[in-house]
């Protein structure tokens, strides 16, 4: 397995760890329409770890009644892991669920190993993948902020050069009151520098309005495929592994359509179910794409056994987002990683596929769907378009030029002094060209 984690991770990262994933008691899951199956839930958890290398040697569902607050876990439940802890010679334990500082603190104590829950692991991934300079400021704040009510280790390890934030390693010193003055400043200092950062987005953003393109941004859980997907339509070399939150900034490419329009592919960061708030804040700005995309297009595993309560936790993110019309409105669908499928699957996603006119079923690997997959974004787009008719002085050939390069001209008839035409465009060039004219 690869180590994106930069020199010197693996000194201070445990080596070996155990993964606990706190199952809810049938009774009280049966009560949450989204209740995931646990070996589900527990494969995607040690997915999680061994993404940023951690070598998981023990993982178990342990089922959760009346949660304790002391520990969450129950008395003699603590007692037998800490057996299995000692004997593996585990320095980790990732509890995939929400710990309290307190009960973070007395499982590391009774287990003398360090433990970390769920949003501490999201956030330690999301800084050892986060690449653009916005992207590790965003989690940097987010990590701080989780940070501060707990104070596991000092604020120091954040000026080292390296990926992650720090919830891996040991205890940290004692100078708690220092620790939350210097906590504080940084929060203050990062916010300041997002502020600029984000200013040079706009101008981006506005430079993208001058000559603009729809914009398609691929969403999705994550390794559901997207940067694959990606890569396959744009022929990029953006990282695609089979690993979860492979990417976490968003990438923009110019992509042809069979119809002969360009729009922007944007490819975004992988969701995952029980998102830290913390991170939904923080990337707001990050998935700003994915806010302003003409076309949403939503990314699916159909061979992963969750795949529905996978396409219900994106959609709940993309609502907490702000975009919860384009979500009623109906996302374009890619059903993704056919070729994982038995010939019984591959009939029910075909079935599902003639249900539903915004989904398409296609394999990034082998190419199967694509074709269909371009014609479907062609055709999303098209429902967008303004029908305009205008009459352009047939000495004005520049305008006459702009309307075939960016609209359909589907009627022109010329005079002997203009050409009356009649053009279907997408709503930002209706509105650039009637700013021409």
């Amino acid at each position: 397995m690869s180590n994106d984690r930069g020199e010197g991770d693996g000194e201070s990262a445990p080596s070996r760890a155990m993964v606990v994933y706190p199952a809810p008691r049938q009774a009280e899951a049966g009560r949450k329409a989204e209740a995931r199956l646990s070996d589900s839930r527990l494969d995607e958890a040690v997915g999680l770890a061994e993404a940023i290398d951690l070598m998981v040697v023990a993982a178990e569902t342990v089922p959760l009644g009346k949660p304790r607050p002391s520990t969450l876990l129950g008395q003699g439940t603590v007692e037998r892991l800490g057996m299995v802890i000692a004997d593996g010679d585990i320095g980790l334990v990732v509890i995939d669920g929400h710990l309290s500082p307190v009960q973070q603190r007395n499982l590391e104590r009774a287990w003398n190993a360090k433990v970390i829950d769920r949003t501490g692991l999201i956030l330690e991934i999301f800084g050892a993948r986060a690449r653009t300079r916005e992207g590790r400021l965003q989690v940097e704040l987010a990590a701080l902020s989780y940070q501060r009510s707990r104070l596991v280790r000092s604020w120091t390890h954040l000026e080292r050069q390296r990926g992650g934030f720090g919830f891996l390693g040991g205890p940290g010193e004692t100078q708690i009151e220092a620790d939350r003055r210097l906590i504080g400043d940084r929060i203050a200092k990062l916010k300041k520098e997002l502020i600029e950062v984000k200013r040079t987005r706009e101008l981006h953003r506005e430079a993208r309005r001058r000559v603009p393109y729809p914009i398609v941004a691929l969403v999705g859980y994550t390794n559901a495929g997207k940067s694959t997907l990606f890569n396959r339509l744009t022929s990029s070399d953006v990282l695609a592994k089979d690993q979860l939150f492979a990417t976490l900034d968003p990438t923009m490419r110019g992509l042809t359509l069979p119809s002969g329009h360009s729009v922007i592919l944007s490819d975004t960061v992988g969701f995952v179910s029980d998102l830290p708030h913390e991170l939904v804040a923080a990337f707001r700005a990050t998935l700003e794409e994915v806010l302003e995309a003409d076309v949403v297009v939503h990314v699916r595993d159909v061979a992963h056994p969750d795949c529905e309560a996978q396409r219900a936790d994106v959609e709940t993110v993309l609502r907490e987002l702000g975009i919860g019309e384009t979500v009623d409105r109906g996302l374009v669908e890619a059903l993704n990683k056919i070729d994982l499928l038995s010939e019984a699957g591959l009939e029910m996603v075909t079935n599902q596929v003639g249900r539903n006119p915004l989904a398409v079923a296609l394999s990034s690997i082998t190419g199967a769907g694509l074709p269909d997959f371009l014609a479907l974004l062609d055709k999303t787009l098209a429902a967008e378009r303004r029908m305009i008719d205008v009459d352009i002085s047939l000495t004005d050939g520049a305008s006459i030029a702009w309307l075939y390069q960016h609209g359909e001209v589907v009627y022109r008839e010329d005079d002997e002094l203009a050409a009356h035409m009649t053009v279907r465009l997408d709503p930002a060039d209706a509105a650039r060209f009637e700013s021409r004219t």
